[in-house]
């Protein structure tokens, strides 16, 4: 199939224009032009264009009326205006934002076609921020986040409240509970949602860098800089900057932090201009930020200012009624995403023994080992010889303790379902919710036979 040309409408091009953009685009673009106001209006509203281009006539009295029905029947059409002069136009607030470029004539076909590219290029940019931020809005929900046990339910009460606000948040807890991905749902579900939300993890950053990463460097600011840079803080602007590990950033650095928390400024590595920045932070630790103010790592009034909305994010064994759903949840992900439909479950035995483990990755750990398993298992259930733990060995001997029982109570629940389906496997598995290949695997499993299976082979 062909590929579609992008769509080009032009309105009262002077003929040396037509030739430019003709001789620019025609190969690659299906152009339309239009004289007429009316059937310029008509054609907007019928096909959604892909660029614009408009010439601009200083007498008329109505300049903008044609303009501001294009941005009402198509936002986010990038307008170019073509002028004799570009000083002479003057664009209100209510038309500025939809007009991409303004050219001087002659045009000349080589500034023609880069100014398109450009346009069309930005467009697309636009639309995936715009369809990224919708995603985000959705992934990064706190309806979608797994909240059984109640210790957790008070961290996400606590957090949706926090969102709504622009103090400064610090989360604490263990690697691997979730610090941040819970600070992107609280940036993505506040006022500043449509804004930057950057993401730092201060602990793998150089110390030599971290400045000029987080503030950003002028040209010869030292050896290597070679250019501008624009650091994560003014990346951030109106939006929110998430500062992981928190607690690895040097003292010489946390004072320029203390500023910019308290003024909303700082100058870049090498420079000498105050930017001024309108940022939400949110900081993260897994470390005892305490400890280290006693052995002067950390400052106090840094600790103070960070730490006006604090949560801690209990470990994923002080979340048991968590862990079944989450997992659950991680599996179903997996499966989708490494085509393996076929797996629906966990046996009984892989549940156990997730609920008896401490897991001390957390849910880094839980994922990245449910992730493993789906890769492994051939069956229909995920069963222990697919889960990788390496601590396990630590405690398996009380694992298969617990196991046998689980085992003779598994067994039990197929023959019965067995028999109040008379025998009938596809029945039963119906019955127990799983597939007849799982069902069929666990009664070889088992060692479960029945007269009718052995009369119906024998026939």
């Amino acid at each position: 199939m062909a590929e579609k040309k992008a769509s080009v409408l032009a309105y009262k091009c002077p003929p040396e224009s037509r030739t430019s953009i003709e001789t620019a685009l025609a190969g690659n673009f299906n152009l339309t032009f239009q004289h007429d106001p009316s059937l310029f209006q008509i054609e907007v509203s019928k096909r959604p264009y892909d660029v614009i281009f408009m010439n601009y006539y200083p007498e008329n009295d109505n300049k903008f009326g044609l303009l501001e029905d294009v941005q009402e029947q198509t936002p986010s059409t990038p307008v170019i205006l073509t002028c004799e002069s570009e000083d002479a136009v003057r664009l209100d607030e209510q038309v500025e934002p939809i007009v991409y470029d303004i050219l001087n004539l002659p045009l000349s076909p080589g500034r023609v076609k880069r100014t398109v590219s450009h346009a069309l290029n930005k467009r697309q940019q636009d639309n995936e921020l715009a369809y990224l931020r919708r995603t985000q809005n959705i992934v990064y929900s706190f309806d979608r986040l797994i909240a059984e046990s109640d210790n957790f339910k008070v961290v996400l009460n606590s957090l949706r409240k926090f969102a709504s606000t622009d103090a400064t948040l610090l989360i604490t807890g263990n690697t691997g509970t979730g610090k941040s991905y819970l600070s992107g749902t609280v940036h993505y579900n506040s006022p500043r949602r449509d804004h930057p939300f950057i993401k730092i993890n201060c602990a793998n950053i150089p110390e030599t860098l971290l400045e000029s990463e987080l503030f950003g460097h002028e040209k010869g600011a030292f050896t290597g800089a070679d250019k501008q840079r624009i650091g994560r803080f003014e990346q951030a602007n109106g939006g929110t900057i998430f500062l992981d590990e928190i607690g690895e950033i040097p003292l010489e650095i946390q004072s320029k932090l203390l500023r910019v928390l308290e003024d909303k400024s700082f100058e870049r590595v090498g420079g000498n201009k105050t930017i001024k920045v309108d940022v939400r932070l949110i900081a993260a630790t897994n470390q005892d930020l305490s400890t280290l103010i006693a052995a002067g790592k950390f400052r106090e009034d840094l600790y103070y200012r960070i730490s006006v909305l604090p949560i801690h994010l209990p470990p994923l064994k002080d979340r048991p009624r968590c862990l079944a759903p989450l997992a659950r949840k991680l599996l179903k992900k997996f499966t989708t995403s490494l085509n393996k439909g076929n797996i629906k479950d966990f046996t009984p035995e892989v549940l156990a023994m997730m609920q008896g483990y401490d897991w001390p990755g957390n849910i880094r750990q839980l994922a990245n080992t449910i992730e493993r398993a789906v890769i492994l298992e051939e069956e229909d259930l995920i069963g222990l010889s697919s889960l990788h733990i390496p601590e396990l060995s630590r405690t398996m001997t009380p694992l298969i303790q617990v196991t046998e029982p689980l085992e003779a109570h598994e067994r039990e629940l197929i023959l019965k379902a067995l028999a109040e389906n008379l025998w009938v496997q596809k029945d039963a598995a119906r019955c127990l919710g799983i597939s007849p290949r799982a069902l069929n695997y666990k009664i070889k499993k088992f060692g479960i036979t029945h007269q009718n299976w052995r009369k119906h082979k024998k026939d």
